[in-house]
C-alpha cells in the first residue's frame, strides 16, 4: 500500500534547479506507480473545502518574478472527474473547475515527468483547527488501499522575509523548529504537532499556517513517519519530505 507524503515545494524554481531536492523527487517518483494523486497544496486555499473536478486541469503560473523559462513549464496531467465527484460526496466539498497551482504541478513534474498519473486538487481550508486537518487526512487515508498516492505539499519551514543565497546554510532559528518537528513526527507525537504553533520558533518559520497545514493531512491520512529527504534551500527553506506508512 502506498504511504501519504508531505513534500516541501520550496521555490517554484524546484522544477529546473537540479538541487538535491530536485533530484530526489526524481528518483521517488521512478520508485511509485499509483493510479491517481489527491493533493492538497498550500497555495489553494478557501474556507470550504473544495474539489477540483476539471478533466485536463491547467498549468497555474501563479508566482511572479522568475524566468520566463518557469512560466513556459507546463504540466498536462489529466484530472480524475470520477473519483473528484466521489470526494466532494464523501466529503463534503464544493466541486469546481480548477487547475493545478505550482505546490501541486512543481513537485508532480518532477516525479511523474511524463504527466501520465491523474491529478485530483482539494482546496486547503485555512479556517480549518489542526484537529480537522487530520481528521481530514484520516477520511482520505482509505484512498491508500485503491493505490491512489494522498500528498500534502506545503514547506517545513517558509519564512520568505529571510531568504537568502540558494545554497546559504540554515540559520539556527530555522534549525530549531525543523528539528522540534522531525522529533515529534518519528515519536508519533500527534498531541504536540496538533499545537504546532507553541513549537519553538514556529510563528518566525511560519509567519502563517498555510505551508505547514497540509503536512497534518498526510499525517492524518497515514501511519508512523519517516523522512526520506532533508536538505535546505535559500537557508530558510527545509526541503523535508515525509512520507507517512
Amino acid at each position: 500500500m502506498l504511504p501519504s507524503l508531505f513534500i516541501s515545494h520550496g521555490s517554484p524554481m524546484l522544477a529546473l534547479t537540479r538541487t538535491p531536492a530536485h533530484e530526489f523527487l526524481r528518483e521517488l517518483g521512478s520508485h511509485l506507480k499509483p493510479a491517481a494523486v489527491v493533493v492538497v497544496s498550500a497555495h489553494w486555499a478557501s474556507r470550504r473545502l473544495m474539489v477540483s473536478v476539471s478533466e485536463r486541469p491547467e498549468t497555474i503560473h501563479d508566482f511572479g518574478g522568475f524566468p520566463r523559462a518557469l512560466f513556459e513549464c507546463q504540466y498536462p496531467a489529466p484530472g480524475e472527474p470520477e473519483l473528484a465527484r466521489r470526494l466532494a460526496r464523501e466529503l463534503n466539498a464544493v466541486p469546481v473547475e480548477r487547475g493545478l497551482d505550482h505546490g501541486a504541478w512543481v513537485p508532480l513534474s518532477l516525479m511523474f515527468p511524463e504527466a501520465d498519473v491523474p491529478v485530483v486538487s482539494l482546496s486547503l481550508p485555512t479556517a480549518w483547527s489542526n484537529a480537522e486537518l487530520v481528521a481530514l487526512g484520516e477520511k482520505l487515508a482509505a484512498l491508500r488501499e485503491e493505490n491512489v498516492l494522498v500528498i500534502g505539499s506545503g514547506s517545513l519551514t517558509h519564512d520568505l522575509r529571510s531568504t537568502q543565497a540558494l545554497d546559504a546554510p540554515m540559520p539556527g532559528w530555522v534549525g530549531e523548529f525543523a528539528d522540534w518537528t522531525h522529533q515529534r513526527l518519528t515519536a508519533g507525537d500527534h498531541e504536540a504537532l496538533l499545537d504546532w504553533q507553541a513549537a519553538p520558533r514556529a510563528r518566525d518559520n511560519h509567519p502563517s499556517p498555510e505551508h505547514f497545514q497540509p503536512l497534518l493531512v498526510a499525517m492524518g491520512a497515514g501511519g508512523p513517519a519517516e523522512r526520506l529527504h532533508h536538505s535546505v534551500e535559500h537557508g530558510v527553506l527545509a526541503m523535508d519530505l515525509y512520507a507517512f506508512a
